[in-house]
C-alpha cells in the first residue's frame, strides 16, 4: 500500500507539471544566403519589368472601351481571392497534417509512460517486500556475509533502476508538456487560417455576385462586339504583340545572364522539332464535325520541351470544340485550341516552366503564360483564376489555374495556345488525345 500511495503522488506530481505548459517559441528563419539573395534580386528584376510592360498593354486597350472591360476588376478581384483560396487550402493542409503527427506522438508518449509507471510500480514492490535496511542494519543481524553481499548488490540494482525509469518518466511528461503547447499553437493558427478562408470566401461570393450582375448588364453588347467583323483578330494581334515583347525580353534577360540561349544541337539519329508557321493564302481548315474529347491530364516531364513533341498532354478534361487553323466565327481562324469545360476544373501546366505573364487582358479574361526555355511558351486564356504569380516555377502536371468564362467569353472552357518564337504551333500535334 506504501508503495501504491507513493506512485500516487509522484502521478500527481507528474500531472502538475503538464498543465503548466509554456508557449513555444518559433524558430527564426536563417538569414538568406548570397545565392538565394541573388535570385531573390533576379527575380524581382523579372517581375518589375513585366509588370512594366503589362501596364504598358493595359494602356494601349483603355483608349477604346470595350464591354468586357467592365469585368475587369471583378474578375481580377475572383482570381486574386481564388488564388488567397488555394493558398490557405495547402496551409490548411499542412497544419492538420501536422496536428495529427502531434496528436500520434502524443499517443506514443502516452502508452510509453504507462509502461514506464507500470515498471516502476513492479520495483517499488520489489523493494517493499525485501524491505529497505541499510548496510550496517544488515551487518549488525550477524547474517551470512555472502548474503548480505548478494543483498546489498540486489538493493543496489533496484535503486538504480529504479532513478532511471524516475529519470524516463520526467522526461516523458517534460516531451509531453512541449507536444501540449506545440498542439496549442497550431489549434491556434489553424483556427486563423479557418476564419481566413471563411472571410475570403465571404468576399469571392459578393465579386462573383457583382460580375453576374455587370455581364447581365453588358452581355447584349458583348453578343454584339463578338460578331463584328475584326474584332477577333484584334484581340489576337494584342496577344501576338505581348508574346512577342515578353520573348525579346525574356531573351535579353538569358543573354545578360550568360545562359545558353542557343538552340540544343542536333544528335545523330534524332531530329528535334520546328514550329508549324501558319499557312498564308489558303482556306482555313474547317473543325470537324464529331468533338474530339480529352480524358488525360498532364504529368511531370523530363527533357527538352521540343523532345516533348506529341508525348504531352491538354491542359484541362474536355471537349474541344475549336481546332486550330479552323475559321472563328466573327472572323479569323483559330491559333490554339478551346476545350470547353466545367467551371472551377483545375488548368494544370502542360511542362515544366516558370510564368511570365498572370493578368488579366481584353479577350482571354484572367490570361496566364509559361516559359518552357528554347523560346518556347504556352498560353492559359478565359481563366476562372490564376493560382500562380509572375516568377513562379511550375512542374509539369502542376495546377496553375482554373477555368471559367472571363473577358466575356460565351463558353465556360480553357483557351490554349502554344507558340515557339512567337509563332503559333498546332497543340494537337505536341499534346495527344488518346
Amino acid at each position: 500500500m506504501r508503495s501504491r500511495a507513493w506512485l500516487a503522488a509522484a502521478l500527481l506530481g507528474a500531472a502538475v507539471c503538464l498543465s503548466a505548459a509554456h508557449a513555444r517559441t518559433k524558430p527564426r528563419a536563417p538569414a538568406d544566403t548570397p545565392e538565394i539573395a541573388g535570385r531573390q534580386a533576379d527575380l524581382k528584376d523579372l517581375r518589375e519589368r513585366i509588370e512594366a510592360l503589362r501596364k504598358e498593354v493595359a494602356a494601349g486597350e483603355s483608349h477604346k472601351a470595350h464591354a468586357s472591360d467592365r469585368l475587369r476588376e471583378s474578375e481580377r478581384e475572383i482570381s486574386g481571392l481564388q488564388r488567397e483560396l488555394h493558398q490557405l487550402a495547402g496551409q490548411r493542409g499542412q497544419l492538420q497534417t501536422s496536428l495529427n503527427n502531434l496528436q500520434k506522438q502524443s499517443q506514443e508518449l502516452e502508452a510509453g509512460l504507462l509502461q514506464q509507471q507500470s515498471q516502476l510500480e513492479k520495483l517499488l514492490r520489489r523493494q517493499y517486500m525485501r524491505g529497505s535496511p541499510d548496510a550496517l542494519q544488515l551487518l549488525l543481524n550477524g547474517g551470512d556475509p555472502n548474503q548480505l553481499a548478494r543483498d546489498m548488490v540486489y538493493l543496489s540494482l533496484i535503486g538504480r533502476a529504479r532513478a532511471e525509469l524516475l529519470g524516463e518518466i520526467h522526461a516523458t511528461l517534460d516531451r509531453k508538456k512541449t507536444l501540449a503547447a506545440q498542439t496549442r499553437d497550431e489549434v491556434e493558427e489553424l483556427a486563423e487560417v479557418e476564419a481566413e478562408q471563411k472571410q475570403r470566401h465571404a468576399e469571392l461570393q459578393k465579386q462573383r455576385s457583382q460580375r453576374q450582375q455587370v455581364l447581365a448588364e453588358v452581355s447584349s453588347k458583348l453578343a454584339g462586339q463578338r460578331k463584328e467583323i475584326g474584332h477577333l483578330q484584334q484581340d489576337e494581334k494584342r496577344l501576338t504583340q505581348l508574346v512577342d515583347r515578353l520573348s525579346k525580353l525574356l531573351a535579353a534577360r538569358a543573354k545578360a545572364a550568360e545562359k545558353a540561349a542557343e538552340k540544343p544541337v542536333e544528335k545523330p539519329g534524332e531530329k528535334l522539332a520546328t514550329p508549324e508557321k501558319p499557312v498564308k493564302g489558303r482556306e482555313p481548315v474547317q473543325a470537324q464535325p464529331v468533338e474530339a474529347e480529352n480524358r488525360y491530364l498532364p504529368t511531370p516531364g523530363n527533357g527538352l520541351f521540343a523532345q516533348q513533341k506529341g508525348q504531352l498532354r491538354l491542359p484541362v478534361r474536355g471537349a474541344v470544340v475549336g481546332r486550330y487553323g479552323a475559321a472563328r466565327e466573327g472572323g479569323g481562324s483559330w491559333k490554339g485550341v478551346f476545350i470547353r469545360a466545367a467551371e472551377g476544373s483545375e488548368v494544370k501546366a502542360v511542362a515544366q516552366g516558370r510564368v511570365v505573364f498572370a493578368e488579366w487582358m481584353r479577350g482571354f479574361g484572367n490570361l496566364l503564360i509559361i516559359d518552357h526555355g528554347d523560346a518556347y511558351l504556352s498560353i492559359y486564356g478565359n481563366n476562372d483564376s490564376l493560382l500562380k504569380q509572375v516568377g513562379d516555377a511550375v512542374k509539369g502536371g502542376e495546377s496553375v489555374a482554373s477555368v471559367g468564362n472571363s473577358g466575356g467569353n460565351p463558353e465556360t472552357g480553357l483557351y490554349f495556345e502554344l507558340r515557339h518564337q512567337g509563332q503559333t504551333l498546332d497543340p494537337l500535334k505536341w499534346a495527344s488525345i488518346k
